[in-house]
């Protein structure tokens, strides 16, 4: 994930985006024109695919490669986040770089990349390393960079984190009501897998309340429709 800016702006790439954010990767791939403009979102937008579905990831590594020596801080950037998903969800195959948190940090001064790799050294930090006050730390220092570059989607996963600590610290209103923000500032991007993700989240913070079970309704629906490999619910 990286900032949408950089593609809304160019009339060959923004529908592409769009229906990235909306799920729709294949299609989004088949819109990208040929030549080096596209080069960096396809990138993008297969580690993004390979995120939510878990697919072989062989085609995002050929695209990070393709780009690798154009913007190499954004190779670095978006292989980090492979690697991070590998490890997460149990370090299948081989390693495709070295530990996540020093790759993010590695480019957290590379403007256009500042607040997305802030976020991910401390989610990284929080989930790998089990270090929830650094992690915190983290997002407190993405925060401001997401409001500062207007990007909805960063802000929503700065709160949306940042929401599951205060409830897991026993303030539940506070951590709720960012949960909430998250949600909604993911629906403002018509980012549909990231709303069903939020969505989950949110339900599985309110407890036994019609909500939640209507929450972890549409949250499944929108999974299946879109095959969100680890949203879907575990039978």
């Amino acid at each position: 994930m990286t900032y949408d800016a950089t593609y809304f702006d160019s009339p060959e790439l923004a529908a592409a985006r769009r229906l990235q954010r909306a799920g729709q990767w294949d299609t989004a791939l088949a819109l990208l024109p040929d030549g080096h403009t596209a080069t960096a979102l396809r990138a993008d937008i297969l580690v993004d695919r390979h995120m939510w579905r878990l697919d072989p990831v062989d085609d995002a590594l050929a695209a990070i490669d393709a780009v690798r020596g154009a913007q190499p801080k954004l190779a670095v950037f978006l292989t980090a986040q492979l690697e991070y998903w590998r490890r997460l969800f149990g370090g299948v195959g081989p390693a495709l770089g070295g530990d996540p948190v020093e790759e993010f940090a590695s480019v957290v001064d590379h403007a256009p990349l500042a607040g997305w790799a802030a976020f991910w050294r401390a989610v990284t930090l929080e989930n790998l390393h089990k270090d929830p006050v650094g992690a915190a730390e983290g997002y407190a220092h993405a925060h401001p960079l997401a409001q500062a570059g207007s990007d909805l989607l960063l802000e929503s996963y700065v709160v949306r984190h940042q929401g599951a600590q205060l409830c897991e610290k026993g303030e539940k209103e506070r951590g709720v009501a960012l949960l909430r923000r998250s949600l909604h500032l993911r629906a403002a991007c018509g980012a549909r897998p990231h709303v069903a993700a939020a969505q989950a989240t949110l339900a599985g913070s309110l407890g036994s309340v019609p909500e939640a079970e209507e929450l972890r309704a549409i949250a499944a629906s929108v999974a299946h429709e879109l095959d969100l490999t680890w949203l879907k619910p575990q039978v």
